[in-house]
This record gives C-alpha cells, sequence and structure tokens, in this order.
C-alpha cells in the first residue's frame, strides 16, 4: 500500500506550514432545524436525568454508582462530576445548576486530598484545574474564587517536577508533596497551566509545562514527531508509540496550544505535523475485510507493530480533521475522514450501536490463528472484531464526530450523532440515571456500575453542541481542552 507523502520533513525544522485561521465550515446550518433542536433536548435530558441522580445519591464524591445508587471517589474525592461538568452546564444555559457548582467549587480544599490515593498530574489539570479557569473565563472572570481554587491547585502539583527535571512526575502525594509518566501526563498541560499563567500574571505555571512539552517534542523518536510513550522523568527514554492512551493528549495539544494562543514559536505545529506525517508513513493499516483503515501500534523495542484499535485512540480522526484544515493539507484531511468511518464502523456494527472499549483487525500477511470461532465470525462481517468490550461512556467517536460535521457540512455526521443518542438512551438508561455497559453487542449487558466525571464533561457536551447552533461556540472562536472545556482563543 502506498501514502502520498503529506509534507517534507526536512522544510518542517526551518519554518512552520501554512495556516488557516478559519475551520469551521462558512454558514453551516441544519438541513432540519425542528429535528437538530429535537436532539438537542433530548441531550440535555441525558444530562439532567444524569446529574440529578449525582445529586441525590453522590453529591460531592467524584463518581455516581448508578446501580447500587451510591458513589466511588476516584480523583481524590473532591467532587469530580460536579466540577468537570461546570462547562457543559454553561453550554447547555443550565444557569441554576451553574451557580450551585461554582459555589460548591468555592468550598473545595484542594491542598489537601480526601482520600488516600496519590493526584494523578494529568487527571488533576484537565478534570479540575482546566474546569475551573474555562469556567472562570466563560462567566466573565467574575467568580475570583474559582482563579484562587486554581492557584492552590497549580502551586501543589507544582511538586510534580523535582529538582532539574523537565518532565514533570505522573502522580504527587498531597500530605507530603513528594511525587511518586507517560507522554500524555507530561506533555497534556500546557493550555492550562498557560492558561493560568495568563490570568494570575505568574509566568511560573506557564514555564514549568512548556519546558516538559518541549522536552518530549525534542527527545529522538523512532519515527520524526511521533514521540513514544512511558516515559522515565530521570531519564526521557520511552519506546512505545501509538495515538492510543498513555499518548493520545500529547499529540492533541501539539495543535491545540499552538491554534489557542497564536504564538510565534512553530516547534509545536511542525512537530504535529510531522507525528501525522510519520503516522502515515508509517501506522495506517487496512484490515482485509471491509478495506477500513486504521492507526496501529508500534513497539520499537521489538520492531513489531500490532494491528489493534481503541475508543480512545478514534479522537485522532477529528484531531487530524482539525489540523489537516488548519495546514490545508487535503490528504490529511481524507485520511481523517476515513480513519472516523473506520471508528464509526465500530458503532455501527454492534448489537447496541454502542462502539467497544478496544478492538483488533486483519491487516494482509497477519495471521488469523488467535482468534476464536465467535471473533473470527464477527471479522469476517464486520471488518473488526471485538477485544474489549464495554463502553465506560468515553467520548472519543462523538467527539470526532461533532468536528467532522462542524468543517464539513456534510449531514451524515448529525445522523450518527442521533443515532448514538438514540442507543443512549435505550441501552444506557437505568432506573436512575445512564451508566456504562460490559458488553456493547449484547442487549441484556450488564451494566458498570460507574459514571466518571467526562460522562458530564464530554460525551455529552460534544452531542449537545453537535445539534446546537453553530456560531454559538464556533471552533474558529474555542479551543476545547481533552476534557471539552472550551478556551477563548487568545
Amino acid at each position: 500500500m502506498r501514502w502520498t507523502v503529506v509534507l517534507s520533513i526536512l522544510s518542517l525544522l526551518s519554518a512552520a506550514p501554512a495556516q488557516v485561521s478559519a475551520v469551521q465550515k462558512t454558514g453551516l446550518k441544519f438541513p432540519d432545524p425542528a429535528l437538530a433542536s429535537k436532539y438537542r433536548e433530548l441531550v440535555k435530558g441525558v444530562f439532567q436525568t444524569s446529574y440529578a441522580a449525582y445529586k441525590e445519591y453522590a453529591w460531592g464524591h467524584d463518581n455516581l454508582s448508578p446501580r447500587t445508587r451510591s458513589y466511588s471517589d476516584g480523583r481524590n474525592g473532591w467532587g469530580a462530576s460536579i466540577i468537570d461538568a461546570m462547562s457543559t452546564m454553561y453550554v447547555m444555559d443550565l444557569d441554576n445548576l451553574l451557580d450551585e457548582a461554582v459555589d460548591y467549587a468555592g468550598t473545595v480544599n484542594f491542598r489537601s486530598s480526601n482520600t488516600s490515593d496519590h493526584v494523578s498530574t494529568f487527571e488533576t489539570t484537565i478534570r479540575y484545574l482546566g474546569s475551573l479557569l474555562s469556567v472562570y473565563e466563560l462567566r466573565g472572570r467574575k467568580d475570583k474564587a474559582l482563579l484562587e481554587k486554581a492557584v492552590d491547585l497549580a502551586d501543589k502539583l507544582a511538586y510534580a517536577w523535582v529538582g532539574d527535571n523537565e518532565l514533570p512526575f505522573g502522580r504527587i502525594d498531597f500530605s507530603s508533596n513528594k511525587p511518586d509518566t507517560n507522554i500524555a501526563e507530561a506533555g497534556t498541560l500546557l493550555m492550562e497551566w498557560a492558561t493560568l499563567s495568563q490570568y494570575t500574571a505568574n509566568d511560573t505555571y506557564h514555564r514549568l509545562a512548556d519546558k516538559a512539552m518541549r522536552h518530549i517534542a525534542g527527545l529522538d523518536a523512532p519515527f520524526p514527531g511521533l514521540a513514544a510513550q512511558n516515559i522515565d522523568p530521570s531519564s526521557g527514554k520511552f519506546e512505545y508509540e501509538t495515538w492510543g492512551g498513555g499518548s493520545d493528549s500529547y499529540f492533541e495539544y501539539l495543535l491545540k496550544y499552538t491554534q489557542l494562543t497564536g504564538l510565534g514559536d512553530h516547534l509545536y505545529i511542525n512537530t504535529w505535523a510531522m507525528a501525522v506525517d510519520s503516522s502515515i508513513r508509517h501506522l495506517l493499516s487496512r484490515s482485509t475485510v471491509g478495506n477500513h483503515l486504521y492507526t496501529r501500534d508500534y513497539d520499537a523495542s521489538f520492531n513489531k507493530y500490532s494491528d489493534v484499535g481503541s475508543h480512545l485512540a478514534c479522537f485522532h480522526a477529528g484531531n487530524w480533521l482539525y489540523g489537516g484544515t488548519i495546514l490545508q493539507n487535503q490528504t490529511i484531511v481524507d485520511t481523517a475522514l476515513e480513519l472516523l468511518d473506520g471508528c464509526w464502523n465500530t458503532y455501527a456494527s454492534t448489537i447496541t450501536g454502542i462502539g467497544p472499549e478496544t478492538f483488533a483487525y486483519i491487516t494482509p500477511g497477519q495471521s488469523d490463528r488467535f482468534l476464536s470461532s465467535d471473533q473470527q465470525a464477527f471479522y469476517n462481517v464486520h471488518g473488526f472484531y471485538v477485544k474489549t468490550s464495554s463502553y465506560i461512556l468515553r467520548p472519543e467517536v462523538l467527539e470526532s464526530n461533532f468536528y467532522a460535521w462542524r468543517i464539513t457540512g456534510d449531514s451524515k455526521y448529525l445522523d450518527r450523532a442521533a443515532k448514538a443518542v438514540d442507543s443512549f438512551r435505550k441501552y444506557l438508561r437505568t432506573d436512575v440515571a445512564y451508566d456504562g455497559i460490559y458488553n456493547v453487542d449484547d442487549e441484556s449487558s450488564n451494566k458498570v456500575n460507574n459514571v466518571e466525571s467526562f460522562w458530564f464533561a464530554e460525551v455529552l457536551k460534544y452531542l449537545y453542541l453537535t445539534f446546537d447552533d453553530p456560531a454559538k461556540m464556533s471552533i474558529d472562536d474555542y479551543i476545547f481542552n481533552t476534557e471539552a472545556h472550551p478556551f477563548k482563543k487568545w
């Protein structure tokens, strides 16, 4: 299989690719405004039902457990679902809920964990810090307590940088300020920390995150621009390359930070472009059935490719589409849309119409001897087979679908979003809320009994915005962090 080389790597070393500032389709309108309005309200209803159950059974804790009508605290017990949901409340005009959530945020002591768990630098940044800063900005910077809490949190997270290390450690014990990393953790801080510097006039936050990102971008990699994961902060060594979990949001922020700030330093956009170029050269593969396009993983230590995909990795379609449009590169755009079709196929092929956590496929020359008879039969029809069958309320396929609608204006992406809403309302509904399922190919699947905060922050926001007025939160004006918290372009 031959792939057109999309960019000259040598040229990227000295200059930034040509860019455009407008990526959202001009004059974007709904073909059926009444239908869009219907689904927008359905999504809002799903949010309200889910959040009402959270308030009743889990208020002040991190996650709702719908089946047992209880809660869990996987994010240090600071009320992750409240804080992570705030920007979605703003988008949905749920003013009373938002006022209540902002008041709650002002009472949280972010200087001490409410659980015995160490604090994740990455998760705490994208969920808590990102939301505090986004809502502070969205509400006209009037809620000073949100900024104060963001400073409290960042000052504690800064202990992740130890001595002369340019990379932060992934976890910190807040009781002792001792850190205990992969590139997504070290490289997914810059949007939030730079924004905090912007609002506090304290450049320390920006400098810490920036030096981590620059360090990763400058490390040797098996393929140009395509930094691998699982970094040792003291040595900076890493080996495994993927657009999936552990690497995904680092690549995402290479592009988004550049668009957020508009700064003249071209390192990040160049590195992103090289990463995509290397991916097109080395990581794209097609299934023998259906000719579906996917990205595969590469393990440099064994010089081995793995033909696997994941719900997490499906963010790449929206990211490539957004970046390819900015760079006016039709090859990247076309590749992104084909990757999205492959990801959507994982939804369209299951009984529930919902995609699995992980999947795999067969490429020319690959043996299928390790497949079960059920996996082989499924693959022969759908061009992939399920490895991890659960759906834990992840957003990535619908996130990429949102970008595809906003950039292309093709109504098939509205149809796909509507089908997802219908599937969620049918198969994820419980007696009190909505919940993940263990098997997306089983209409009677048991529920997971865990609602992570990204259900409120990402899934329902991207679905709502797909059916909302495109001019209301245009992707030409706002950049979404990896938890879908919107930030106005500088």
